[in-house]
Parts: C-alpha cells; sequence; structure tokens
C-alpha cells in the first residue's frame, strides 16, 4: 500500500471536496477510508494498492474533474 499527497491549484468550495472524494473511493484499489481532501490547503490524501491503480490514474481523475493536479508526492 502506497501513501500519496496530492498538491492541487485550488478548490473554490466544500462541494469540490465531496466531488473528489467520490470520484476517488470509485477508483479500485483506492483505500476507501484513507480518502481526505483538505479544502484549506488544497491537497488530498489518499493510500492506495499500486498493483491495482497508479498515481497517474488517480491524478487524471482529479483532472477530469476540472481541478488541477499541482504535484504529488508518494511514499
Amino acid at each position: 500500500m502506497k501513501s500519496a499527497t496530492i498538491q492541487l491549484e485550488s478548490l473554490a468550495c466544500p462541494s469540490c471536496m465531496q466531488k473528489i472524494e467520490g470520484a476517488l473511493k470509485s477508483l479500485v484499489g483506492i483505500d476507501q477510508d484513507t480518502v481526505k481532501v483538505l479544502f484549506n490547503s488544497s491537497r488530498v490524501k489518499v493510500n492506495f494498492d499500486q498493483d491495482k491503480v497508479s498515481i497517474d490514474e488517480i491524478e487524471n481523475s482529479i483532472n477530469k474533474l476540472g481541478y488541477e493536479v499541482i504535484k504529488s508526492r508518494v511514499k
């Protein structure tokens, strides 16, 4: 299991958090209990199984919603 912190350009409202959380929780390989979108810092934290989903797929899921990923850090 890997842990990722994803920095976004910005989040405009709390409903943005719900959209991102819902999209990520629908991906196979995401630990649903660890998905956290931090509104004030425009960050997403998530644990994922790298054998089932890649960081690129996670970023693309966020980008498709209209939010710009600035950088990701995976541990």
